[in-house]
């Protein structure tokens, strides 16, 4: 064994440790990757990456063939199983990085243990006498290895059990791991390396684990050992930063600490404290780090899977920034902080600043709005459980506060301790649990990859094509493999559906947003109609129908893409890249790729943009783009590494994966984007462009479809049928039918009003029924009702009437017609000068029906964008009331 350091640790910045782990792994034959987004590809086990290997997985199990049989990557990860213990502990968190080291049946034992010795005591400089060392209980080889072929001291290598040091998931690849440990100290436990750990203190810390994947296991619970052994390692990056730099804590570390000071800094704190402040500053800081990264990734604040996540802990960091005091949105100008000591490493954060931003301080926003509503319900709750003498909120209202209007459990605790109350924990867990479980079991059952396997799984993994579609039409090539029903043929005949893989294609597959050519395959037997092309488990295969002969296995076969239908999705995908830029051009840098679909008939692009587009905004970016394709730019293609192409301007896409090579799609000097798909030689070949939609389809997200060359013409004519149509039944011109179609509208507008007041006036016993359910709030009057068949101008009619009639009091109304939903609330002077306040109590109801709206204290009026929570929302106005009176 090497003699322990007489020197101190060198102090190791985090981007220090990162690349200097890449490089000595580089100059062991491993190949850098670039770390995968958070989003996880075709794995249903995961809503975000939490590890290093999750992204690898295909490489493990054989379904991909590796870039290389050694492979580096430093991985970002986000765990939020422990995320109610992060800021109460100096160790928790949700975001870390997370290097690894990897072996596809190349490498095993002997060369990583050396190596990782190598690493952590000569690159690094850690002292070998703080050093300890633990394997799996049964593992005499690697015991071997660390003592004989290292020199550790067999007395600082322990034997563990397989909770603790053997790695599996399921069904699958496994197999031991040794855990490398470094001794902080006296001052973090008690000496005894095995009592120490045992105790789960902090002395003796674990910083890389080295897993040995050389079992697989079997569905009778046995194990079998692989034919060729896999190495998974990991280290976490900011545990041997706080190694490395000698502090307590990865919130200690240099780039996490920047990121705590930004946070104390705007709330005019000291760190160091250890009271409620110190535990806020972390639970900021860490958040604030995974929001940035996951936003980066294309995640998009929602209530239910990764989103919820990311809204989470958007949200849980709102509210500790109010814990310290800070009481306007900051989260973004934190997030600054997190993006410039990281976006070295991770570009995409640099790249993707104004729209991170931009998101984060919209979702900020929303939350403190929401929040105020909820604060106002659960004022009410509080006021309604004390006169009722009752001392504990039940757990299903805390749930309905949670889940409606996004208000933290720890808040409702909060705000009922300050009243003498307390919440059923219980309860509220038991609606939590109910909730995750209806969602667990939406969840298709799934394999180790998080998938339900296919015929496709069983095919060799070095089965694999060649896609020469970029420069040909047709290829020859020779048939490898026939699928038909649940199984693999030798052949198929005239009649039968069959997925077709060969060696050589120009048919190209689904990927990308581009939807599959369609062809024929020939043979001297038969021919194959081929309608789809898809990717499975790494292969291209031809989906179709045998329309003659037969084909079989191994036959030479002439391959032919459809040229009509790839020249329109060629012509579809370019336009994508044109409206892709005109958009940047016209609504700003925040504008990224968020998702498309580009098919023969059209092209769908979804873009990050956090309001509707006007009609000049649309006809500006429309301009732009038929401007490129008046300009008859070429269309350029060059293969490069990802970092070169990046450099040179191309633009990425969200959480798309790409290998050691990239292909750029260049357009004159109007845009560069990495791309796989097919396109045009030159824009001019779109012949013509237009958007026929713009919608919303999720909060930050807008989408845009719209069509090209023959699709934009017949576009055109149905639009002049449409105008012929209408201007006959109007009986004017095709330039007189805008002002005729005014006037008509104008008469109708009128009549309508008529109708109404004539309704109003009609329907004197329905206000006495309503009037007949008065009730009373805190001694103000109050009459609600359910008015199907209502639209907003009725309910006004109505509730001046009933007003009118109640004297002095409130009217809550609630009105549907022709599938948009509304609501009223109006109060009379006296209610008012009683507390109680429309705009306060249509503002909880929109919150609770998911829509919006506002007024004065009179007067307010929203639209409800969930009909079936309409009696949620008028339970959540009188709520608002019963407190605003209840409190005089």
């Amino acid at each position: 064994m090497r003699e322990p350091a007489k020197f101190m640790m060198t102090s190791l910045g985090v981007n220090e440790i990162r690349e200097m782990f890449l490089s000595f792994f580089e100059g062991k034959g491993h190949l850098r990757l670039p770390s995968h987004s958070l989003v996880p590809e075709n794995d249903n086990c995961l809503l975000i990456i939490n590890s290093g290997m999750a992204p690898l997985k295909p490489y493990f199990t054989g379904r991909e063939t590796p870039p290389r049989a050694r492979v580096a990557t430093c991985q970002k990860c986000v765990r939020t199983g422990d995320i109610d213990n992060v800021g109460k502990t100096a160790r928790h968190g949700t975001f870390f990085e997370m290097l690894g080291n990897f072996s596809f049946g190349d490498y095993f034992k002997r060369e990583i243990i050396p190596w990782s010795w190598e690493f952590v005591t000569e690159k690094l400089g850690i002292p070998t006498d703080r050093l300890y060392v633990t394997v799996y209980q049964d593992d005499d080889e690697a015991f071997g290895i660390w003592a004989d072929d290292v020199g550790v001291p067999r007395d600082r290598i322990f034997r563990m059990g397989k909770d603790d040091n053997f790695w599996e998931v399921g069904l699958g690849p496994c197999g031991p791991c040794s855990e490398i440990y470094f001794d902080r100290g006296p001052e973090f436990g008690r000496e005894g390396f095995m009592e120490s750990v045992t105790a789960d203190e902090d002395r003796y810390m674990e910083f890389w684990n080295l897993v040995f994947t050389q079992f697989n296991k079997e569905e009778d619970g046995g194990y079998t050992n692989l034919a060729k052994p896999n190495i998974d390692t990991g280290m976490g990056l900011e545990r041997m930063a706080v190694i490395t730099q000698g502090v307590r804590s990865i919130f200690d570390v240099d780039t996490v600490r920047a990121v705590r000071d930004a946070v104390c800094a705007r709330a005019g704190i000291e760190y160091g404290s250890g009271g409620s402040a110190d535990v806020s500053a972390r639970v900021v800081t860490d958040h604030v780090r995974s929001v940035a990264f996951m936003t980066a990734d294309g995640i998009i604040p929602s209530n239910e899977g990764r989103g919820y996540v990311l809204r989470r802990l958007l949200r849980r960091a709102a509210r500790h920034g109010k814990l310290l005091g800070i009481e306007d949105a900051f989260i973004a100008d934190v997030a600054k902080t997190a993006i410039s000591v990281s976006d070295g490493a991770y570009p995409e954060l640099r790249e993707k600043s104004e729209y991170i931003l931009k998101l984060i301080t919209n979702e900020e926003n929303r939350f403190r709005e929401t929040i105020d509503a909820g604060t106002e319900i659960l004022k009410s709750m509080i006021g309604a459980l004390t006169e009722s003498g009752g001392k504990s909120l039940p757990g299903a209202d805390a749930f309905r506060l949670y889940d409606t209007f996004g208000f933290p459990l720890e808040l409702t605790e909060e705000m009922l301790s300050e009243a003498g109350l307390t919440v059923d924990k219980d309860g509220f867990a038991a609606a939590l649990g109910a909730q995750r479980d209806k969602a667990r079991s939406a969840r298709e059952e799934s394999t180790y990859m998080g998938g339900r396997d296919t015929i496709y799984d069983r095919l060799p993994a070095g089965m694999t094509s060649r896609f020469v579609g970029y420069d040909a039409l047709a290829a020859g090539g020779t048939i490898l493999a026939i699928t038909r029903g649940d199984g693999i043929a030798c052949r198929a005949e005239a009649g039968n559906e069959v997925g077709v893989i060969t060696d050589v294609t120009p048919i190209y597959a689904e990927s990308g947003g581009q939807t599959g050519d369609g062809g024929v395959i020939r043979t001297e037997t038969g021919a194959v109609a081929v309608s789809d092309c898809v990717k499975a488990a790494g292969k291209i295969v031809h989906i179709g129908r045998v329309t003659e002969g037969f084909i079989a296995a191994e036959q030479p076969a002439r391959i032919e893409a459809e040229p009509g239908r790839r020249l329109a999705a060629s012509r579809n995908h370019s336009a994508t890249h044109l409206l892709q830029k005109a958009l940047r051009e016209t609504l700003g840098a925040h504008v990224e790729q968020a998702g498309s679909r580009v098919s023969a008939d059209r092209l769908r692009f979804d873009f990050t943009h956090f309001a509707p587009m006007s009609a000049d905004e649309i006809r500006r970016a429309e301009d732009v783009v038929n401007g490129a394709i008046l300009a008859a730019l070429p269309v350029t293609t060059e293969v490069t590494a990802p970092e070169l192409a990046r450099k040179s301007g191309a633009t990425a896409l969200f959480g798309e994966k790409y290998g050691d090579t990239v292909r750029v799609v260049r357009m004159g000097d109007f845009s560069a984007e990495l791309c796989g798909g097919t396109h045009l030689t030159n824009t001019s070949l779109v012949g013509a462009f237009k958007i026929v939609s713009e919608s919303g389809v999720a909060a930050g997200v807008r989408r845009v479809e719209a069509v090209t060359g023959t699709g934009a013409l017949a576009w055109f004519r149905r639009l002049e049928d449409t105008l012929d149509a209408v201007s006959a039944v109007l009986k004017t011109s095709r330039d007189g039918a805008a002002k005729k179609a005014e006037q008509l509208s104008e008469r109708v507008r009128e009549l309508t009003r008529e109708a109404e007041e004539l309704r109003a006036r009609l329907s004197g016993g329905q206000v006495d029924d309503i009037m007949s359910s008065r009730t009373d709030v805190g001694g103000v009057a109050v009459v609600s009702a359910k008015l199907a068949g209502t639209d907003a101008a009725a309910l006004r009619v109505f509730g001046d009437k009933l007003r009118e009639r109640l004297g002095s009091g409130v009217v809550v109304l609630a009105g549907e017609k022709d599938g948009k939903s509304s609501m009223i609330v109006m109060a009379t002077d006296g209610a008012v000068s009683r507390g109680a306040n429309a705009g306060a109590m249509i503002r909880a109801a929109a919150a609770a029906a998911c829509g919006g709206g506002g007024g004065r204290p009179n007067m307010a009026q929203a639209g409800l964008g969930d009909a079936s929570k309409t009696d949620d929302a008028i339970a959540a106005a009188i709520e608002v009331l019963r407190g605003a009176c209840g409190a005089r």
